[in-house]
């Protein structure tokens, strides 16, 4: 049997046995591509992790409750190994505190050549955590390029390999973000024919005519995000009430993420389900907000990537909470990865690559509405 056809063989008797250790195969040493991509590279039959920044652009100026912006930084990464390639991306929006630079600047000192087994992905990716406190986005691109890999290997979808059902993916939500009123039916008339469900940015003095504003164009499901900007929990409570007699069906981080017996007032007394964002970041933050929120929003780039991500969304359902999967503006590289848990979450806001110009990838498709999984091994995706 060649050595190609025994890792898929020993990968697929593995999942069907349940495991969820997989892992991939990074070595290398100092080099550069002639392409763009630059990186460590390995000669012969060994690894290649290859990066490069990728600047993406937005359709609309986008803004939210702290910021706006036009563009968000981002990092392409690849992994090659016996003529496969992994796909992997970080993106970087402000409040995520990391830049270009200190992305690339960990990519290239990450050192895999310890490793010799392909599929021992708990060991090598918490060998990876291990070299910094934070850097989530750097380690997401290269969990998601990984677990790319690996289901390549194994020619199977990360759906499958963790066992669910692609037809249970949700409708994914589109964000509309603040803006004036005029932009704001813009906005609205372009997708509402397109979505089920509306994701609205609330938090600022102008929320009731962001809704009423919209309301004159559509009556679809809306969710709405504060991104922390309310400020007094009375008024946020008396807003809830008036925003689910406006059809709103769901709140996310309503206050600062500091403030958690505020947030969890809220929650109490709440007629819709509260989920944490700014509040959640990785698996160990979930013990410290239980009862504070009906449920949480996991994103790739704060978490750390899909191995992490898969491991919340099982706790959190331990824990009898609602799961919501969420992302950045990003390609459809890390919106495909993040879309493999989507058959198993409650809520899902996968539209960072619609909201951009410039993607580089095919994957993950909207299809009246809803989250539509291609059955393409790994994380999905192919480069257009």
């Amino acid at each position: 049997m060649k050595r190609r056809d025994f890792l898929k063989t020993a990968a697929a008797g593995a999942a069907i046995a349940g495991a969820t250790g997989l892992g991939g195969l990074l070595t290398g040493c100092a080099g550069e591509r002639g392409d763009g991509w630059a990186g460590l590279a390995a000669g012969g039959k060994g690894m290649r992790l290859s990066f490069m920044p990728y600047e993406l652009q937005l359709r609309h100026t986008f803004t939210v409750s702290s910021y706006s912006r036009k563009t968000t930084p981002g990092v392409q990464v690849r992994i090659d190994y016996e003529g496969y390639t992994g796909y992997g991306e970080a993106s970087m929006p402000p409040y995520l505190g990391q830049t270009v630079e200190s992305v690339t600047g960990f990519l290239s000192k990450v050192d895999l050549g310890q490793f010799s087994d392909p599929f021992q992905l708990e060991t090598i990716l918490a060998y990876v955590d291990s070299l910094s406190p934070g850097d989530g986005a750097a380690k997401a691109a290269i969990d998601i390029a990984l677990h790319d890999l690996v289901g390549k290997l194994m020619g199977q979808p990360w759906w499958r390999i963790w066992g669910l059902d692609p037809s249970k993916a949700p409708d994914t939500t589109f964000t509309i973000g603040i803006d004036t009123p005029d932009i704001v039916r813009e906005k609205t008339r372009e997708c509402a024919d397109r979505f089920n469900i509306l994701k609205v940015k609330v938090g600022l003095d102008n929320d009731k005519e962001m809704i009423r504003t919209i309301r004159e164009v559509t009556d679809l499901p809306l969710a709405v995000d504060a991104n922390q900007g309310w400020k007094d929990r009375e008024k946020a409570l008396d807003e809830i009430h008036w925003l689910k007699e406006n059809g709103i069906v769901m709140v996310e981080q309503p206050m600062p993420k500091e403030r958690l017996e505020d947030n969890a007032w809220i929650t109490e007394r709440s007629p819709l389900p509260i989920f944490a964002d700014e509040a959640i970041q990785r698996l160990a933050d979930i013990p410290s907000i239980k009862g504070a929120y009906h449920g949480i929003n996991i994103k790739l780039m704060k978490c750390t990537g899909m191995r992490e991500a898969w491991k919340m969304v099982n706790y959190a359902r331990a824990e009898g909470m609602k799961v919501m999967v969420g992302c950045m503006t990003e390609t459809s590289c890390a919106v495909s990865a993040a879309a493999q848990l989507s058959p198993a979450v409650d809520f899902a806001d996968l539209d960072g690559n619609l909201l951009i110009t410039n993607d580089l990838f095919r994957g993950m498709e909207v299809v009246k509405g809803r989250i539509t999984l291609p059955d393409r091994p790994g994380i999905g995706v192919e480069m257009i």
